[in-house]
């Protein structure tokens, strides 16, 4: 880490099966730290795996990893569970971020409600990116702003959680909100 880096703490939220331990191992440039688990039948009366037939594993408590944006940023990421069970877990990890990336599937996109709402409750400010899958279908940003009831200055991004180079886009767009946004949204701890 470079010496005159800033730490930053940075939460990737959303619903479960959107990508989010994807995109920690994508970006993460040391090897990240992962509580993957294989899904019991227990978890499987729990969670909803209508179109998820494929998911057979689940992260059980969180992600981490780092990235170095630059000689004066290093963000800390904590991929958090995105099962409504671990909302006590995740506004543990929200203590001390600075701000949220919401991952969203275009598949189920009110299932991102849950981590917006999140962050909103903690007052965080976040970057909504929307995580394209193999036949998923795209939308307008217009459409995905109306559907996730955004204003036009919350920053929304499309992005491929599996390349680095897209994953990153989103982190970026995440870091320049929290340094950008007017003082009048600006949390207070």
């Amino acid at each position: 880490m470079p010496a005159r880096a800033q730490s930053v703490k940075v939460l990737v939220l959303g619903p479960f099966a959107v990508g989010k331990t994807t995109f920690v191992r994508t970006v993460s440039e040391i090897r990240p730290l992962s509580t993957e688990e294989r899904m019991t039948r227990a978890g499987e009366l729990v969670d909803e795996l209508d179109e998820l037939s494929e998911k057979d594993t689940t992260t059980v408590a969180m992600d981490f990893g780092r990235l170095t944006l630059s000689e004066e940023i290093v963000l800390y990421l904590f991929g958090a569970p995105g099962q409504p069970r671990f909302h006590g877990m995740v506004r543990s990890l929200m203590q001390g971020a600075l701000g949220g990336l919401v991952l969203v599937d275009t598949r189920r996109i009110a299932d991102s409600f849950d981590a917006i709402d999140l962050l909103e409750e903690a007052r965080l400010p976040y970057t909504v990116a929307v995580n394209h899958f193999s036949g998923s279908p795209r939308y307008s940003d217009a459409h995905l702003r109306d559907s996730l009831s955004m204003d036009d200055e919350q920053p929304l991004v499309s992005l491929d959680a599996r390349e680095i180079g897209s994953a990153k886009h989103g982190l970026i767009a995440l870091v320049r909100h929290i340094l950008y946004r007017p003082r009048h949204l600006e949390h207070t701890p």
